[in-house]
């Protein structure tokens, strides 16, 4: 079974029981622990969120690897980045974006 801590007297009970043992003072129930809401609004606001935030990580990614800004980076980039890894992820983000519209729409 598991156990969970007196509130009066601090020590380890059963978490069924409403009476402690040890002070015998009463007990409240079991306090539930809520994890979020899992909603599909709620789902689909955070992959909306998760996919515009991959959209900017490409662009960022892309910006700086592929040389258009001024900021010499001191070691060499292979070409396989700039050409189809941060294509991909902006892919990716923009699927996980409309996914999410999706989500949003049919909650």
């Amino acid at each position: 079974m598991a156990t969970r801590q007196c509130p009066h007297c601090g020590k380890e009970v059963f978490d069924q029981m409403t009476q402690c043992p040890h002070c015998r003072e009463a007990m409240g129930p079991v306090p539930q622990v809520r994890r979020g809401d899992y909603s599909r609004a709620a789902t689909g606001k955070s992959k909306i969120r998760q996919g515009l935030l991959y959209i900017l990580l490409a662009a960022i990614i892309h910006y700086f690897a592929g040389g258009y800004s001024g900021l010499k980076i001191p070691l060499q980039i292979a070409p396989l980045v700039t050409n189809y890894l941060s294509p991909l992820l902006l892919l990716a983000g923009i699927g996980l974006a409309i996914f999410g519209f999706y989500l949003k729409q049919t909650a």
